[in-house]
C-alpha cells in the first residue's frame, strides 16, 4: 500500500510541475523572448563516437532520448502491475481494460469523423486516445478524500492499459521506412537481454549497456525510438538473487530509481518543448476547422463517452464491477478526467505530424484546450458528487 500511496503522491506533484512548464512554455512563446525560445529548441546536440554520429536538436533529444526513459519507466509499471499489481487477474483487468478500449475507440471514431477525407490529417486519428496520468492524479490530489481510494486506483489502471494502447499504435502505425541493417543490430539487442533474462543476470548494468545498443539502433532503423525503452522493461526481471544470494527486485529498483527524474525532469522538459504554441498566431475561426475540432470533441467527448459508457455496458452486463464505494457520478467524474491527453497526446501530434507548423499549432492548442476542459469539468463533477 505503501508503494501505491508513493506513486500516488509523486504523480500528482508531477502534474503540478507539468502545468508550470506548461504556463511557462506559453508565456516565452507569446512575448518577447519568442526567438529565445525557438532558439532553445533548436538548440543542436551532437553526440560523436567513432563513426557513430547523432546529431539533433534539443527538441528531438528530448522527445526521441529523454521520452524513450519515460516509456521505460512506463514498461517496468505495466510489466510489475500484470505480474502481481492492479493487473494481475482478469478481475482486476476487466473493467478498466475495457473502459481504455472505450476511451480510444470513441475519440478516434469522432476524429475521423471529422478527417477521414484529408489524406495528411487523418493521420492524426490517435491524437485524442491518450491519457495523461500525471495530469489526472494532480487533479485527484486536490479532491483529497472526496474521492475513495478505488476510483484512484481504476484511473491508474486505465491509464496503465491506455499507455500498453500507446506503445501497441506507435509500433503499428508510426513506424517510417525501416533500415534493415539498424533492424538486424536492434533484433540482437533484444534477444541478448531475453537471454540475460532467462539465464538469471542480475547486473543491471547488463541491461543498461546493451538497452543503450537497442536503443541507438532502434532510433536508426525507423521504429521510433521510444519502442527501446519498452522491449527494455520487458526483458528486466522482476525477482532475482545478487551475488550472496539474497532475493532483490531488479525492476521495483529500476522503476524507483525512475519515477523521480521522469516525475520532476523528463516530463516537464517534455512540457516545456512540446507546449509553446503562440496563440496570437491563431485566429479564431482555425479553431474551427477539422484538425482541432475533431481533437477537442475527441479529448473532451470521446474519452468520458467512450470510457463511461463502455464502463456502464460491462458492469451492467456484469463482466466487471463498480470500483468499490464508488456512485455512477464519481465514476463519470473520473472518465472526464481521462480526457487529459496532454503528454501523450502531444508527444503522438509529434509522431503524427512531422511539421510542427503543418496545421499553424492548432493541433497542440486543441490538445491544450480538450485537456483543460476535461480537467475543469472533471474535478467541478467530482467536487460535488457523493
Amino acid at each position: 500500500m505503501k508503494i501505491i500511496k508513493d506513486f500516488f503522491r509523486q504523480e500528482s506533484a508531477s502534474g503540478l510541475l507539468l502545468i508550470a512548464a506548461t504556463i511557462l512554455a506559453l508565456l516565452l512563446s507569446n512575448s518577447l523572448l519568442s526567438s529565445v525560445y525557438q532558439s532553445i529548441l533548436h538548440l543542436p546536440v551532437e553526440i560523436r563516437v567513432g563513426s557513430l554520429h547523432l546529431d539533433k536538436s534539443l527538441y528531438h533529444w528530448v522527445n526521441d532520448g529523454l521520452m524513450a526513459v519515460f516509456f521505460l519507466l512506463i514498461g517496468l509499471e505495466v510489466k510489475m502491475e500484470m505480474l502481481e499489481g492492479h493487473l494481475s487477474s482478469m478481475r482486476q483487468i476487466a473493467l478498466p481494460g475495457i473502459a481504455a478500449l472505450g476511451g480510444m475507440l470513441v475519440p478516434a471514431a469522432i476524429y475521423l469523423l471529422f478527417n477521414a477525407g484529408h489524406p495528411i490529417a487523418v493521420n492524426g486519428w490517435a491524437i485524442p486516445t491518450a491519457t495523461d496520468i500525471a495530469f489526472a492524479l494532480a487533479i485527484l490530489s486536490l479532491l483529497g478524500s472526496r474521492v475513495p481510494a478505488s476510483i484512484k486506483v481504476f484511473l491508474m489502471a486505465l491509464a496503465i492499459m491506455d499507455d500498453l494502447g500507446a506503445i501497441v499504435i506507435i509500433a503499428l502505425f508510426y513506424t517510417t521506412e525501416l533500415s534493415t541493417l539498424s533492424i538486424s543490430v536492434a533484433g540482437v539487442s533484444l534477444l541478448a537481454l531475453i537471454l540475460l533474462n532467462v539465464f538469471g543476470v542480475a547486473k543491471k548494468a547488463a541491461y543498461f549497456i546493451i538497452g543503450m545498443i537497442l536503443w541507438v539502433s532502434v532510433l536508426k532503423s525507423g521504429v521510433h525510438a521510444t519502442l527501446a525503452g519498452v522491449a527494455l522493461a520487458f526483458t528486466i526481471p522482476l525477482y532475482a538473487q545478487d551475488e550472496d544470494g539474497k532475493a532483490f527486485s531488479p525492476l521495483k529498483e529500476i522503476a524507483h530509481g525512475l519515477h523521480f527524474w521522469v516525475a520532476y525532469f523528463i516530463l516537464p522538459m517534455f512540457a516545456f518543448v512540446n507546449a509553446g504554441v503562440n496563440v496570437t498566431q491563431i485566429s479564431f475561426g482555425q479553431m474551427f476547422t477539422s484538425v482541432p475540432l475533431g481533437i477537442v470533441l475527441g479529448l473532451f467527448i470521446g474519452k468520458q463517452l467512450g470510457v463511461f459508457g463502455f464502463s456502464w455496458v460491462a458492469i451492467k452486463l456484469k463482466l466487471a464491477a463498480r470500483p468499490e464505494g464508488s456512485s455512477w457520478r464519481q465514476l463519470y467524474g473520473v472518465s472526464v478526467l481521462t480526457g487529459i491527453g496532454f503528454t501523450m497526446s502531444l508527444f503522438i501530434v509529434s509522431l503524427a505530424f512531422k511539421d510542427d507548423q503543418m496545421f499553424q499549432y492548432t493541433d497542440k492548442l486543441a490538445i491544450l484546450l480538450g485537456s483543460f476542459l476535461s480537467a475543469c469539468v472533471g474535478y467541478f463533477v467530482l467536487k460535488s458528487a457523493r
